[in-house]
């Protein structure tokens, strides 16, 4: 599932029993590049949860403690914390003016999480975001399907790849996280 946010590119997916995510590293200010290098995945609750981010950059990280803190609250049950988050992020006025939008994973289940309330599973196992994640998505699952031989992390890497050589405000510059 991919929503169009502009200025980024998230992958994460499930594959063979490892979860990884990954993005690209660019931000932009309008049609302007300012950055090349940004960290837009990371690790949570003792690197046990992947997460990620598309959107502006400031909302972002307050919805990485949110998240952050849901988790340690729930004792790091994922669904549970992406459920509380939804709900107050809909419900409080301050975040409600967020505009990002998350994918937060596990080693069984990926996430996206939206303001609108939404938590969705997808049935692939594959997650993207941002304004190259239809491309991204496209490739992530012809390789899934076709090159099944191939790790979660290099699905990700040649998908981010794809979406680059596409997308605009998508680059070259790739983060790619695991589970250990």
């Amino acid at each position: 599932m991919s929503f169009n946010l502009h200025a980024t590119t998230v992958v994460g997916i499930i594959h063979n029993g490892k979860a990884a995510i990954g993005s690209d590293g660019q931000s932009t200010l309008d049609k302007m590049v300012m950055k090349a290098t940004v960290q837009k995945v990371r690790k949570l609750y003792n690197g046990e949860i992947l997460a990620g981010f598309a959107g502006s950059t400031s909302d972002a990280f307050t919805l990485f403690e949110k998240f952050e803190e849901k988790v340690n609250q729930y004792n790091g049950n994922l669904k549970r914390a992406a459920v509380e988050l939804a709900k107050e992020w809909r419900q409080d006025r301050y975040l409600r003016k967020l505009e990002a939008l998350l994918v937060v994973m596990y080693d069984e289940k990926g996430l996206l999480i939206s303001g609108q309330g939404d938590v969705i599973e997808t049935d692939d196992q594959i997650l993207t975001i941002g304004s190259g994640g239809f491309y991204a998505l496209a490739a992530a699952r012809s390789l899934k399907k076709h090159a099944p031989h191939l790790t979660a992390k290099e699905i990700i890497e040649e998908a981010l790849h794809t979406a680059a050589d596409i997308d605009i405000y998508t680059n070259h510059n790739i983060t790619i996280l695991e589970i250990d």
